[in-house]
C-alpha cells in the first residue's frame, strides 16, 4: 500500500478506469488478485479523480455506491479549461475553491493512510487544459510537498495532425514540467496507439485510413491500460514470503529503467497470445512498430530495458535467451550499460 493513483482530466480518468476494469476491481471480480497495491485497508481504491468538467467523473459515482471509490476523492470543477495549459496551471493554491487545493488536500489524506508512502502515479494527457496545465502544477506541488516520494507520469500525446490549435504549446510546456519534476514518464502517442490497437484486433494493413477509422477511442484507452496493467500488476520477483505485496512494482520499475535521472522518457509495448507460447514470435510482435532511426536519420538508443512476462511457462524464458538478446538488439541498448535488461515474471495472465 505504498502508491497513490492520481487521475487528472478526461483522458487520465478514462485510461485509469479501463485499468481498474482490466484488474478486476470495477466489476467486483477481485477475489483472484492482490488488492493491496491498489487499495487501502478499508478496501477503497487509493485513487484521487479530478476533472474541471463533470461528464467523466459522474460515471464514477456508480463505483462510489459499490464501495470502490471514496466520494470525497471525486473532485469536479465548475468550468472547463478551454484546452489551454495556462488556464489549467494558473490557479491560486490557497483558494479553497480551486481544483489544485482540493486535489492536494485529498492527496494528503490518502498519503496519511499509507503504511509507507513511496510515490504517486499520474494519469493525464498533454494537450488538454486540465490534463496538461493542472497536471503540470500538481507534479510541481507534489514534488515540493513530498520530496522523498517518486512521481511516475502516464501521459498521452495527441494526434500529430492536431486536435486543438494550442496543442503544441500545451505539449511543450507540460513536457518541460514533467522533465523537471517527475522520475519517469510513460509517453504514449495517439498515432502509435491507434496503429497498435488496430494490429491487436487482427487487422493486417494498419496504415490504411479506412482501417484506422474502425478503432474507437475506447479501444485505444484499453490498449494503454493493458500496457500499464502488465507493468504495474504484482509480479513474483518482489513477493515476500508472507505473500503480502506492498506495491513496489512502479518504483522498482523506475529504478530499473531510469538509471540516469535526466533521462526519464519510457517506451512501452505489449503483446499477448493464447495457447502455446513462442517467445521469439512475441518479441517480433513487440518490436514490429519500432523505428530504428529518428526523423533526422540518427539511430535510436535505449539505456535500459524491462521485460515483463506473465504466463505459466515463464520458466522457459531467461535473460540470456535468444529472444531476450533479440529484444536488446531491436531497442539498441547502449554498450556502456553492463546489465541493460531486467526480467520480471508472473504466473497470472491478466488477459
Amino acid at each position: 500500500m505504498s502508491t497513490v493513483w492520481l487521475q487528472v482530466g478526461q483522458c487520465g480518468n478514462q485510461i485509469a478506469q479501463e485499468l481498474w476494469h482490466i484488474l478486476g476491481l470495477v466489476d467486483g471480480s477481485c477475489g483472484k488478485i492482490d488488492r493491496n497495491p491498489f487499495c487501502s485497508r478499508d478496501g477503497k481504491l487509493s485513487a484521487v479523480c479530478v476533472d474541471s468538467e463533470s461528464k467523466v467523473i459522474k460515471k464514477m459515482q456508480k463505483q462510489v455506491n459499490k464501495g470502490l471509490f471514496r466520494e470525497s476523492n471525486l473532485i469536479v470543477g465548475k468550468q472547463g479549461r478551454g484546452k489551454n495549459w495556462a488556464c489549467g496551471y494558473n490557479k491560486p493554491l490557497n483558494s479553497e475553491e480551486s481544483l489544485l487545493y482540493k486535489t492536494m488536500e485529498r492527496l494528503r489524506k490518502e498519503v496519511e493512510l499509507r503504511d509507507c508512502y513511496s510515490g504517486t502515479v499520474l494519469f493525464h494527457s498533454l494537450s488538454g487544459g486540465t490534463g496538461a496545465g493542472l497536471g503540470s502544477h500538481l507534479c510541481e506541488e507534489i514534488r515540493d510537498e513530498y520530496p522523498l516520494g517518486q512521481i511516475l507520469s502516464v501521459a498521452v500525446s495527441p494526434y500529430q495532425t492536431g486536435e486543438c490549435p494550442l496543442q503544441h504549446y500545451n505539449i511543450l510546456l507540460c513536457l518541460s514540467w514533467l522533465q523537471r519534476y517527475t522520475d519517469g514518464i510513460f509517453l504514449f502517442h495517439n498515432d502509435d496507439v491507434l496503429r497498435r490497437a488496430l494490429a491487436s484486433m487482427g487487422k493486417k494493413n494498419v496504415r490504411e485510413s479506412r482501417a484506422l477509422s474502425q478503432v474507437s477511442l475506447s479501444s485505444m484507452n484499453t490498449y494503454i491500460a493493458d500496457c500499464m496493467a502488465g507493468l504495474l500488476f504484482p509480479v513474483s520477483n518482489f513477493k515476500p514470503t508472507s505473500g503480502l505485496n506492498m506495491g513496489v512494482e512502479p518504483w522498482e520499475l523506475v529504478r530499473s529503467v531510469c538509471p540516469v535521472p535526466t533521462m526519464k522518457f519510457l517506451h512501452v509495448a505489449q503483446t499477448s497470445t493464447r495457447g502455446q507460447v513462442f517467445w521469439d514470435s512475441m518479441v517480433s510482435s513487440v518490436t514490429h512498430f519500432l523505428d530504428p532511426k529518428s526523423s533526422m536519420g540518427s539511430p535510436h538508443y535505449s539505456i535500459s530495458l524491462l521485460s515483463v512476462a506473465r504466463s505459466n511457462h515463464c520458466s522457459l524464458i531467461q535473460p540470456q535467451s535468444s529472444s531476450m538478446k533479440k529484444l536488446q538488439r531491436a531497442y539498441g541498448c547502449v554498450s556502456w550499460n553492463p546489465f541493460p535488461l531486467s526480467l520480471w515474471t508472473g504466473q497470472l495472465n491478466l488477459r
